[in-house]
């Protein structure tokens, strides 16, 4: 059975979700602020978390930055009862999976429920556990990443994309390929997040990240991660 863990400072809110995921055979375990719902992620080890944004104690950002510092990469759903576009590139870029505004369709948080812990699933599943380009190497089932045997600091999506973009190496994979792969087919963002995440990985994992050797541009289709780094670099 897995588990959700539900972290909102609203019982009614809470309570109902709670009941209807019960209902479709989740186990539920609940916190009310952000502190506690932060240590019942590291302690509960639950398979999701479906995070409340405006939490006492701490915030939902502030439970989601601590988790993935922590390097706990475990699937994170926001909820918040604002509309606003920065609130739901702060999440994301913070390392959320998926947002969602209050009112919401508890159909729709549960069926965005079963789509990330199938990709959970789907990556956890992975047979090859590690790998190593440059002076970088992944832990895959660890997932951590060392530069020069330092940590690098990945959100959980930026991990994400690296492990796709290495599972698939020197094959140019196109922008919709990988929001659809790597965000899921019921993401509602632009492909241009690729383009943003690409530059991070290249400012965080390229030793010139103005002339990246293994992210690469493939015009007219997206990018690729090239085995073999290219010789002169490019954008």
């Amino acid at each position: 059975m897995e588990t959700i863990l539900v972290v909102e400072d609203d019982r009614s809110i809470a309570k109902g979700l709670e009941k209807n995921l019960r209902y479709e055979g989740y186990k539920v375990i609940r916190a009310e602020d952000g502190k506690k719902g932060l240590e019942m992620a590291i302690d509960g080890k639950p398979d999701l978390v479906v995070l409340d944004v405006m939490l006492p104690k701490l915030s939902g950002f502030e439970v989601c930055r601590a988790l993935r510092k922590s390097e706990i990469y475990l699937p994170v759903i926001m909820l918040t009862a604002k509309d606003q576009e920065i609130d739901k590139i702060m999440g994301l870029e913070l390392g959320a999976d998926d947002y969602l505004t209050k009112p919401f369709s508890v159909a729709e948080l549960i069926a965005r429920i079963k789509a990330q812990l199938r990709r959970k699933k789907v990556y956890e599943g992975d047979e090859v556990s590690s790998f190593a380009f440059d002076d970088v190497t992944i832990d895959f089932v660890g997932a951590s990443v060392h530069r020069k045997k330092k940590p690098v600091d990945l959100s959980f999506r930026e991990f994400e994309l690296l492990k796709f973009m290495v599972r698939n190496a020197d094959k140019a994979l196109s922008r919709e390929e990988i929001l659809n792969k790597v965000w899921g087919y019921d993401y509602y963002g632009t492909q241009r997040t690729i383009d943003n995440f690409i530059t991070k990985l290249r400012q965080k994992l390229e030793k010139n990240p103005d002339k990246p050797r293994r992210f690469i541009t493939v015009r007219g289709v997206g990018y690729k991660f090239a085995r073999t780094p290219s010789g002169e670099g490019q954008r």
